[in-house]
């Protein structure tokens, strides 16, 4: 009884994610239209910046929880850096090409939906927190990596970073909008959730893949390094169990839609970074549940 429960709250949670996935991967399949560019535009400049403020600034978690976990997020992402380094120099692959991907997961997309459905209001607002500073290491150290250029000077224009640092700000301080602008904004970024599970699934259908079974093994290599990390900033930062639950699905989702965009942009081998997505995200099908199922018992 108590396995089928357990089975059925996996479910619960996991099914919404894929499914809206899906649908946006079929809807692209069956050649119905879906601009990529516009939706990704109006997510990453609008949606999400409110996503982030609005839970920021409403967040009834104890700021020493924060601090903790902000410690332990920063810690745990220079642990996987380090880690990550070792397994692309081993494995033979190219740095400027799988790094980034092997450190950065799709903690937007797929990991604040399922913290949202796995643990409610709080475990969201936990799961946007780990996602702000991931955000953030990711558009400076992480483009640093691809480009092989030094971080771009107008990140702190990125209406993603304002928003973060914006409600960081107010969060310290105890500031309030009114109760109709925050309102707003909230329901604004309440569209992020469906437009990102949508995005990935178009996403993926239009992705041309080559060479996925010789990225098997940088999938699961890619989720136990950042499982073992994360489990060790968690165990020295002793973080309390939701908290200690969103960094550890936070940091190891899979490959970011985003590296295969960045890579198409400043064209390091796209074709293998789109691979590298799709390989680990059908992995993830496997050990999103799992976790889950060990996180929930």
């Amino acid at each position: 009884m108590y396995r089928l429960s357990l089975f059925l709250s996996v479910l619960e949670v996991c099914a919404p994610v894929f499914i809206v996935a899906g649908i946006g991967f079929f809807w692209k399949k069956f050649g119905y239209e879906y601009r990529i560019e516009f939706v990704t535009k109006l997510v990453m400049s609008l949606t999400i910046p409110c996503l982030i403020f609005s839970a920021l600034i409403q967040t009834q978690i104890d700021f020493e929880i924060l601090k903790t976990l902000f410690h332990a997020t920063l810690a745990v992402l220079a642990m996987i850096v380090a880690a990550a380094y070792l397994v692309v120099v081993i494995l033979g692959l190219n740095r400027q090409t799988f790094l980034a991907p092997m450190i950065f997961g799709n903690s937007a997309n797929i990991g604040i939906p399922i913290c949202l459905l796995a643990f409610g209001q709080t475990g969201f607002e936990l799961a946007i927190f780990v996602f702000s500073i991931m955000a953030i290491f990711s558009m400076t150290f992480g483009v640093w990596l691809i480009t092989d250029r030094e971080p771009p000077v107008r990140l702190i224009k990125e209406p993603l970073v304002i928003a973060v640092l914006l409600g960081t700000l107010f969060l310290f301080n105890g500031w309030k909008l009114p109760v109709f602008f925050t309102n707003t904004l909230q329901l604004v970024g309440e569209t992020s959730i469906p437009l990102m599970l949508l995005t990935l699934g178009v996403t993926i259908a239009k992705l041309q893949i080559t060479a996925i079974s010789k990225l098997l093994w940088p999938s699961i290599l890619k989720f136990i390094v950042c499982l073992f990390c994360g489990a060790l900033g968690i165990y020295f930062f002793k973080l309390d169990d939701l908290a200690a639950a969103a960094l550890l699905l936070q940091v190891t989702m899979p490959v970011a839609v985003s590296s295969y965009m960045l890579a198409e942009k400043y064209s390091s081998e796209a074709q293998e970074v789109a691979a590298f997505v799709v390989v680990s995200t059908l992995f993830a099908l496997i050990y999103i549940p799992l976790m889950l199922a060990f996180l929930l018992a």
